[in-house]
């Protein structure tokens, strides 16, 4: 009976045995990592503080989709940070038209600060009668549908393919594409790397289908469009050397340790945040079908297409730290629509692949907006570093404690602001939440002001080295200020 009652136990209080209660209680090793509190995964408790979404702010159109290939169908876009070059890639069409005909192509542009963006002159593609254009891809369909183009960090990867891509639809598959400068593109020998034949669901790949090499991995990681239940769905695939992948997994969604509402994610736009790796971000597309907002009136008085004001669309925020599950601790919309009708159509506000930093303590994401309309364009919002969210505590205080953790250096930094009235103090606590002598409340320096890399300072200095690869907490006492991201530094 002694069995069968602990497997009742363990099934009751939710437990599967002691290495995962033992696991439970494992210190989080974050060594010298960014960490940002876009989900709960630092922390342990929360006393009259929450995590907070940040919306960026409209920082006015960058590109019009205004030249003869390119026009009212525009999407897909890519924006890669080469350098000190920042380069931009989106699919030209002015005429509506089925998936992957002869009718797309993929053009270019560049900037030299991610806000005033050029449109060189090629001469590689003759389109509409111009020998001159931005187009580096053509002649290619269906490739040219969504081709996504990433930079391959992996290290020691030939300069010949320095860039790669993927693109195609479910007739094509995903086929692999590589490029020496990103300009010049060429389809892998390899041809179709990822086909139908090796996704378990009914339709895919019609939208952009992103990779990228993670350094954290150590792998490729590919995330692509499905349907499941006839919904918009995404799956994951991963790769040692970019042509030959895994099996598929369908992701899934959590919320707060709940099950998420699953609604259609037209594109996923997952990529590993430049300042932490280790977390992928989605600025994913949320797309609405039949939700439509507009008369047919007002559709008319905007000019847009009559086939796509019948939905609407805005960009969420989710997470990954790797496996089959986005972490949706805000299930709120991250960037909605502007005022006025062109911005409430079907298939507008869709988000650029990758968010790039553009200041010293900004970054800046692109938006696809006024989608099938003459006003087509690309749009860039503004955020400050590590900026998606915080941990928010208002005038009255509040207190977050993280998890044990273990971490690797000799100072802590944090990403903060607060008001002229306002403060954080930090306290480090041993892993059973006792302050450590020389790091209490009481010899906190109250940290005041708005930085992205404060040195947190007690009464005798910054200097936490004697703590370093030792089992701790952190305690936060905050008032009217945000916590965005910490970090242990050498």
């Amino acid at each position: 009976m002694r069995p069968l009652l602990l497997l009742l136990l363990m099934c009751v209080f939710g437990f599967n045995g002691a290495d995962s209660e033992a696991g439970e209680k494992q210190p989080l090793k974050i060594g010298d990592h960014r960490e940002l509190f876009v989900d709960d995964y630092l922390i342990g408790k929360m006393k009259n503080v929450r995590l907070s979404l940040h919306h960026p702010v409209d920082e006015g159109i960058v590109l019009k989709f205004d030249k003869p290939w390119e026009g009212l169908f525009c999407g897909y876009c890519t924006i890669i940070k080469d350098g000190d070059l920042y380069r931009a890639y989106y699919r030209g069409r002015p005429e509506a038209g089925a998936d992957g005909d002869t009718g797309e192509v993929y053009c270019y542009a560049e900037s030299k600060d991610g806000i005033h963006w050029t449109k060189p002159e090629f001469s590689l593609y003759e389109k509409q009668g111009f020998k001159k254009n931005n187009i580096i891809l053509a002649d290619a369909a269906p490739m040219t549908h969504n081709l996504s183009p990433f930079l391959d960090t992996r290290p020691g990867v030939p300069k010949a393919e320095r860039y790669k891509a993927l693109g195609g639809t479910m007739k094509s598959g995903l086929v692999a594409f590589t490029s020496p400068d990103g300009i010049h593109w060429k389809q892998h020998p390899a041809g179709t790397v990822i086909s139908k034949k090796m996704v378990p669901f009914p339709y895919m790949f019609d939208s952009q289908n992103v990779a990228f090499w993670s350094p954290v991995e150590k792998k490729y990681i590919s995330y692509f469009r499905v349907f499941k239940d006839r919904i918009r769905r995404i799956a994951r695939t991963e790769s040692d050397d970019f042509i030959h992948w895994s099996e598929p997994v369908l992701m899934e969604y959590t919320h707060r340790g709940e099950k998420s509402p699953i609604e259609h994610l037209y594109t996923n736009q997952t990529h590993p945040y430049f300042r932490a790796p280790h977390i992928y971000l989605a600025v994913a597309a949320r797309f609405m079908p039949g939700r439509q907002v507009l008369t047919d009136e007002q559709a008319k008085e905007i000019g847009v297409h009559p086939r796509y004001f019948k939905d609407t669309s805005d960009a969420i925020l989710m997470t990954t730290r790797g496996g089959n599950m986005y972490d949706r601790t805000f299930l709120s919309g991250f960037i909605t629509g502007g005022i006025g009708a062109q911005n409430w159509v079907s298939r507008t506000n869709y988000p650029a692949l990758n968010v790039v930093q553009t200041g010293p303590a900004e970054m800046s994401v692109y938006v696809n907006q006024d989608y099938a309309q003459p006003t087509a364009h690309l749009r860039r919002y503004s955020l400050r570093l590590d900026g998606f969210a915080s941990v928010r505590a208002d005038y009255a205080g509040g207190e977050l404690v993280t998890k044990p953790l273990i971490f690797d250096g000799s100072e802590l930094s944090i990403n903060f602001s607060t008001s002229a009235a306002g403060g954080i103090k930090v306290e480090i606590q041993d892993e059973q939440g006792k302050p450590i002598p020389g790091f209490t409340l009481a010899d906190a320096r109250e940290q005041i002001g708005n930085e992205v890399d404060r040195i947190v300072t007690w009464k005798g200095g910054s200097d936490v080295s004697a703590l370093s690869g030792k089992p701790v907490r952190l305690k936060f006492v905050m008032k009217d200020a945000d916590l965005y991201s910490l970090q242990f530094v050498k």
